[in-house]
């Protein structure tokens, strides 16, 4: 990879301490960039060199940041609202932060960065069970608030950014330090393992995480713009997925399709206890993983992408395959004591 991409160029970035961010930002580092975050009071950033500039702030309040945002030369995206109760919750974070960002890009002119880089979600487009996969210049079709959110997102920040915009749409990202996927990985190693749907394939596309970090580092580069849609370039069955997790636990799980109806009910159940729990205490408490908005995503026919843009007008080119990218997700996990 050339890291004279982003050599001496300076970054700003939202989403810096989490899955994604935290092999982003290292990346940016190894290749010479000067690298700000703009992050919550309560993010940890304590792992990162003291050339890291951290920023404190609300992304959807705050507008303390702007001269920040006109100091860099690149603007990273990456912080996102993944699991919500509904519609409100998505509208709140993802929608409210665009709409703050966009007005500070708007407000710093040509002030501002040269390059902005929003990591939307293959939920944007819409699901897709063909092989060649769902493309860029396909029109979008989500069917979760968080889809849709992330439709919104990226009309608000294409209204703002115009033609200094690179929007990435990753599918399933996977990785050790990913705590979304964690309680899938657990109850494997105990032995079991759940697919949705009753007598179908149900295919996806993955990504590892260090390969979405690539991705954003390629995103910077000059010739980068519009859409691009992420995969290893690979189809996966979730069966498939699932049993490549086990084959790295060293364990013998029993994978069966649950009936969408109980998958649905389930997540009934799991959305409505956590909406009582909001109200008797008056919180905004945490949604769980496995909710009627993602119940939404798994019953659909397979969520599949074309990878082939950036392949070809970027040159990216995926590290890790289904085996080697779980096994150092398994590993990373167990060096954590998480499993």
């Amino acid at each position: 990879m050339n890291y004279d991409i982003v050599r001496d160029k300076r970054i700003l970035v939202t989403g810096g301490t989490g899955f994604v961010g935290s092999r982003v930002v290292p990346m940016l580092l190894r290749a010479g960039a000067k690298v700000t975050l703009l992050c919550r009071k309560s993010s940890h950033t304590e792992n990162y060199p003291s050339s890291v500039r951290v920023l404190r702030t609300d992304l959807c309040k705050s507008q303390d940041f702007l001269p920040a945002l006109c100091e860099c030369d690149i603007f990273i995206h990456m912080a996102a609202l993944l699991f919500g109760l509904g519609w409100q919750d998505y509208l709140k974070a993802n929608c409210g932060a665009a709409q703050n960002l966009a007005s500070m890009l708007r407000a710093a002119g040509d002030r501002g960065p040269k390059r902005v880089i929003l990591v939307s979600s293959l939920a944007a487009a819409g699901p897709c069970d063909q092989n060649e996969g769902r493309s860029e210049n396909q029109p979008c079709e989500p069917v979760s608030a968080y889809g849709w959110s992330k439709v919104l997102t990226e009309n608000i920040f294409r209204g703002a950014a115009q033609d200094r915009l690179v929007i990435l749409r990753p599918p399933i990202i996977y990785g050790s330090g990913d705590l979304g996927l964690l309680p899938v990985y657990r109850g494997l190693a105990k032995g079991v393992g759940a697919v949705p749907g009753v007598g179908r394939r149900f295919p996806v596309s993955i990504l590892h995480v260090d390969d979405m970090a690539q991705a954003i580092f390629l995103a910077c580069m000059d010739e980068a713009h519009g859409i691009y849609h992420l995969s290893d370039g690979d189809v996966w069955s979730m069966a498939e997925f699932y049993a490549a997790a086990a084959k790295a636990l060293e364990c013998r799980a029993h994978i069966f399709h649950l009936p969408l109806w109980l998958m649905g009910m389930t997540a009934l159940a799991s959305t409505g206890f956590a909406q009582l729990v909001r109200i008797i205490l008056a919180t905004n408490n945490r949604a769980p993983n496995w909710n009627l908005d993602k119940y939404r995503e798994a019953s659909q026919c397979g969520w599949v992408a074309s990878n082939r843009r950036i392949v070809e007008e970027l040159g990216f080119r995926p590290t890790q395959n289904l085996e080697s990218g779980m096994a150092e997700t398994i590993a990373g996990y167990k060096s954590f004591n998480l499993l």
